[in-house]
């Protein structure tokens, strides 16, 4: 069973761990280094606690840690509020190609109905591969992709609709 959890305050030093590895991924797609103690710079999550408008959750597979989502109510592209974005998306390895990614994305989706943004670096075509396929399962292929560039945003994004789904 999988399941998507809001994350307790209690719950906060397993995100941050869980974000350790996040980074450690990311280090490989972006040359990112451990500082002297062995640990990447911390994920500014003070945001996730703080403003109702920002939503950390954690992946359980089988009841074990497997990742987390966190969810934005706003827009990071255009500041609009109302449009739900995921920030940041992340499932261990061991969990990875077994759906267990495909059941928390579809979970985030159905937990905030209405308009969505899902964003990807060009640099993580394995993250734009798996967020196409998960989108278009969704929305049965009802949804919309533009390259995005500016200052705030590089890269793929697909928008849609909740209740467009057919």
């Amino acid at each position: 069973m999988i399941s998507l959890d809001p994350a307790a305050p209690g719950e906060r030093p397993a995100l941050e761990n869980l974000m350790q590895l996040y980074v450690y991924d990311w280090s490989e797609l972006g040359g990112l280094d451990v500082r002297a103690n062995g640990r990447f710079a911390d994920y500014p999550l003070d945001a996730y606690w703080r403003d109702d408008w920002h939503h950390p959750f954690l992946i359980r597979a089988g009841g074990k840690l497997a990742g987390f989502a966190l969810v934005a109510a706003r827009s990071r592209l255009t500041d609009a509020p109302g449009v739900h974005d995921m920030a940041e998306f992340f499932v261990m390895r061991g969990y990875r190609r077994k759906g267990v990614g495909r059941a928390a994305a579809c979970a985030a989706f159905d937990r905030f109905p209405g308009r969505w943004e899902i964003r990807e670096r060009d640099v993580n075509t394995a993250a734009t591969a798996f967020w196409r396929r998960v989108v278009a399962h969704y929305t049965g292929g009802r949804y919309q992709e533009v390259r995005w560039a500016d200052d705030a945003w590089t890269g793929p994004v697909q928008t849609f609709t909740t209740d467009e789904r057919g």
